[in-house]
């Protein structure tokens, strides 16, 4: 099931806000932080997953792209008594961000690979096709926006970035639609786009609850930021600074995610290569990583009540093992090809 994700909820409207992310629980179960541990949380966001390993007695490396949660976290830096060291940066960059902090080794990492309900929230970020605002969809605020690429991007490019990344079957006809009105005026606004879109493709009647502008909006967000690139790197620099027996530990919210982490697991956890009678067993590195989640974990019934955006959720750990870390290609382990713009995509 395809979502935009939302890695932070206030379950309590009526009550201070306070944000609880997705699938604390089992997040907490097989990270298992102890006292005295170091856990990178590889996406801070409103600071919910730190928090709760930081009541379990671990250190935490909070990291986000993000300068609003950078800031936000500010409080939590204090109130952890030097327990909580917070890094602005790209998650991708984790092993940096830990040796920088003094760790050649950690216990334990976690990513929420989805939109902080910060960011999704606030419409002058520009990633929500309900709310107007600047088409932008940057989590660091720099660079090219979504503007930038919708209005910029050849439309042969655009038909790929849409139909890969936001898993949309009409990718040619929504991109030969924005072409056509981009050329008469440049898309500046949230609702332009989202209100084209949804003229263009229409409502099904079985999917009403779903706009029609969903994917393409997720097709953006996803490239604008490098997402893919971002969860790929994530993976490598993570399984170089987790210490023996560390845990990691990835929570997704649409398939193109969990396709990448599943497919890291299952090369970093196998133990035999391919083989038949015709061609013998190629050679495997010994396994860098030991399953914990034989299929990935999803959101109670009773967390999807809450929060219906947790049921697209996919948590997947593993424990590291003491074999040495491998080489890591991107786009073997799932991120496409892209046309490159002006530092996106490649």
């Amino acid at each position: 099931m395809m979502a935009l994700g939302d890695r932070d909820v206030a379950p309590d409207a009526g009550g201070p806000e306070r944000h609880v992310p997705v699938l604390l629980k089992e997040v907490l179960e097989w990270l298992a932080p102890q006292p005295g541990e170091v856990i990178v949380d590889g996406t801070f966001g409103a600071g919910g997953y730190s928090r709760a390993i930081l009541e379990r007695g671990a250190h935490v490396i909070g990291i986000d792209r993000d300068p609003d949660a950078i800031a936000g976290g500010q409080e939590l830096v204090k109130a952890s008594e030097g327990r909580l060291m917070l890094v602005p940066g790209q998650f991708a960059g984790l092993e940096t961000h830990a040796r920088g902090c003094g760790f050649d080794g950690v216990d334990g990492v976690v990513l929420d690979l989805g939109v902080s309900s910060m960011q999704l929230d606030e419409a002058d970020r520009g990633f929500s096709f309900l709310r107007d605002g600047p088409l932008d969809m940057r989590m660091e605020q720099a660079g090219p926006s979504a503007a930038d690429v919708v209005n910029e991007l050849p439309v042969k490019d655009l038909i790929r970035v849409i139909g890969l990344l936001g898993e949309e079957k009409r990718a040619t006809t929504v991109a030969h639609a924005i072409d056509r009105a981009r050329k008469e005026k440049p898309f500046t606004r949230t609702l332009e786009l989202a209100n084209l879109i949804e003229k263009v493709l229409g409502r099904s009647p079985k999917k009403a609850q779903i706009h029609p502008a969903t994917r393409t909006f997720q097709a953006l967000r996803i490239y604008v930021n490098g997402e893919l690139h971002q969860a790929a790197e994530a993976l490598g620099a993570a399984e170089r600074i987790l210490k023996p027996g560390g845990r990691l530990v990835l929570v997704s919210f649409h398939s193109l995610e969990d396709r990448i982490v599943k497919r890291f697991f299952q090369d970093r956890t196998r133990t035999r290569g391919g083989g038949s009678r015709h061609m013998p067993e190629e050679d495997v590195p010994p396994a860098t990583f030991e399953l914990l989640t034989r299929k990935a974990v999803e959101a109670a019934d009773a967390e999807t009540d809450i929060n219906p955006r947790a049921r697209s959720a996919k948590l997947r750990a593993g424990r590291r093992t003491e074999a040495e870390a491998r080489e890591l290609d991107i786009h073997q382990a799932g991120v496409p090809r892209l046309a490159a713009f002006h530092g996106l995509g490649g």
